[in-house]
């Protein structure tokens, strides 16, 4: 009962913490971390549900992007997260990622 407390406890501060931080950032720099985000958690999901590498990477060779610098970063994030070893659910995936980019961008300033 006391680490289920602990946890809640130290999840919750990591969230005000990231809240605090994404209001720092520039209106691009968070549409980049959110949108990184979903890449990470569209990829976990894929490799959960069993689509292969070369599946997920067809799948974004067709899909539109906004920006030229998007579709090759989606193929890297995408490799990033099939090579992983982790069975995390894809909110977590897109939690964790949003906030080590956040954490990063501050960090560069």
């Amino acid at each position: 009962m006391r680490t289920i407390v602990i946890t809640v406890a130290a999840f919750s501060l990591a969230l005000i913490a990231s809240g605090v931080q994404a209001r720092e950032l520039s209106k691009g720099h968070r549409f980049a971390c959110t949108w990184g985000s979903d890449i990470a958690a569209g990829a976990q999901q894929s490799k959960l549900s069993g689509v292969s590498l070369y599946g997920a990477r067809k799948q974004l060779q067709v899909r539109r992007f906004q920006q030229p610098w998007m579709r090759m970063t989606a193929m890297g994030i995408t490799e990033q997260t099939y090579n992983s070893s982790s069975k995390l659910k894809p909110a977590a995936v897109k939690q964790t990622y949003y906030e080590q980019c956040v954490r990063h961008e501050l960090a560069r300033r």
